[in-house]
């Protein structure tokens, strides 16, 4: 499997913690990750631009790497 970076390349993996650093809309709910939003424990999928974890309200996101910035 290929390795998971994020916008600045560094390698994550399993666990980590990772910044949102650009305010994204979630699809389906009024909701919004505001930038610097701390996402802890992400969980890696199949797929290398992708991650899932679960952000204060929101469960269940799957959010793209080019968004955010290991901690």
């Amino acid at each position: 499997m290929d390795d998971v970076r994020d916008s600045n390349g560094a390698v994550l993996a399993d666990g980590d913690s990772v910044q949102v650093i650009k305010d994204l809309k979630v699809k389906g709910t009024s909701a919004a990750l505001k930038r610097g939003t701390l996402i802890k424990n992400i969980r890696l999928t199949g797929e290398p631009g992708q991650i899932e974890c679960n952000a204060e309200k929101i469960k269940g996101l799957v959010l793209k790497t080019e968004f955010l910035k290991k901690v």
